[in-house]
């Protein structure tokens, strides 16, 4: 005689469970990485560094979101890194579109483009 169905359904329901709990703890692993990777922080940090963009999000606290895993816009890879990172401040938000590029020789990122899409449609170059 076979497993009874009320342990099929106990042992589905726990897998259930902890599957929904290992795919939770993958994407928060990859936001974690995302946020401490050069790439990354650095176009926050211009941000931060840009008056006219501070003043219009209303920032500061300058809050930034995770990025969405599946955009066509985040695409990463040994040399350069395309990311579109979703920011808010007290007045508005937007999403910074910054490309960055690895120097081999100096084992570092440098900021090519960084661009603030602002929800009420302006564009603002980060690095002008």
């Amino acid at each position: 005689m076979g497993p009874s169905t009320r342990s099929l359904q106990q042992m589905a329901i726990f897998m259930t469970l902890f599957t929904g709990g290992g795919c939770s703890m993958m994407y928060y692993l990859m936001q974690k990485n995302f946020a401490r990777s050069e790439y990354y922080r650095l176009p926050l940090e211009r941000l931060s560094d840009h008056p006219v963009a501070m003043e219009i999000l209303g920032a500061p606290p300058l809050k930034a979101h995770n990025i969405r895993l599946t955009d066509r816009h985040n695409r990463i890879d040994q040399t350069s890194a395309q990311i579109k990172i979703p920011v808010t401040g007290s007045k508005t938000g937007g999403y910074l579109y910054a490309s960055s590029s690895k120097n081999i020789s100096l084992n570092r990122w440098q900021l090519q483009e960084a661009v603030l899409q602002l929800r009420e449609g302006g564009r603002i170059d980060i690095l002008a």
